[in-house]
């Protein structure tokens, strides 16, 4: 995946609700990076018809689905952030798909980026799982956006309507957020204001 003209493809990653999407939206907005968002590629992995959307049936049941015949996601939380088995399970057929499209579409944006333009080119990989799904190979440095495990708590309770109990069971299927921390080569902190966030971007070097 690599290329000489390519100064940077960064893995954006994180604890649940901790402002990936916020440092994404700005590194688009501000920079013009191109954003491969991890999770698209999980919902795209689960449409109605697929491969995999049918195992999750087979396994589950047609309760899983929507009328419409979409995934039921809130209903699939509530089995697989109770049950480490089972969201080994699910892990293990959509990690694959969403690795491979991170793959391919990185190639593509090289490949066109690289036709319009000799100067060094940027990709952003938004991955929530970097670590967990064994991706960081895809990057050539890892950005961790971190904040405290309080504000975390508070906004994905805010974000996501949840009780304590199933906010903390959301959190707890993830890495600690220390130890991706300490496997960072940048370590952003969105425990405070996104201007406060936005700043720490700015002073980046070579963006």
């Amino acid at each position: 995946m690599s290329d000489r003209r390519i100064a940077r493809i960064i893995g954006l990653t994180g604890g649940i609700a901790t402002g990936k999407t916020a440092i994404s939206n700005y590194l688009a907005d501000t920079y013009g990076f191109p954003i491969l968002d991890a999770d698209i590629y999980a919902r795209e992995a689960v449409h109605p018809g697929s491969p995999i959307l049918d195992s999750i049936v087979e396994r589950y049941g047609a309760s899983i689905l929507l009328v419409d015949g979409n995934l039921n996601r809130p209903e699939l939380g509530n089995i697989i952030f109770c049950n480490p088995a089972e969201r080994q399970w699910l892990e293990e057929q959509i990690h694959p798909y969403v690795r491979r499209r991170l793959v391919e579409t990185t190639q593509s944006y090289i490949s066109q980026l690289s036709l319009v333009s000799t100067n060094a080119l940027t990709v952003v990989l938004v991955v929530p799982l970097l670590f967990e799904a064994k991706m960081t190979d895809l990057c050539t440095e890892i950005w961790v956006v971190y904040c405290s495990p309080s504000v975390q708590l508070e906004r994905l309770m805010q974000r996501d309507g949840l009780n304590i109990d199933r906010a903390n069971a959301r959190i707890n299927t993830q890495l600690p957020i220390g130890e991706k921390c300490q496997k960072a080569d940048r370590v952003l902190d969105n425990s405070s204001t996104l201007d406060s966030l936005f700043a720490q971007i700015q002073r980046i070097p070579d963006l």
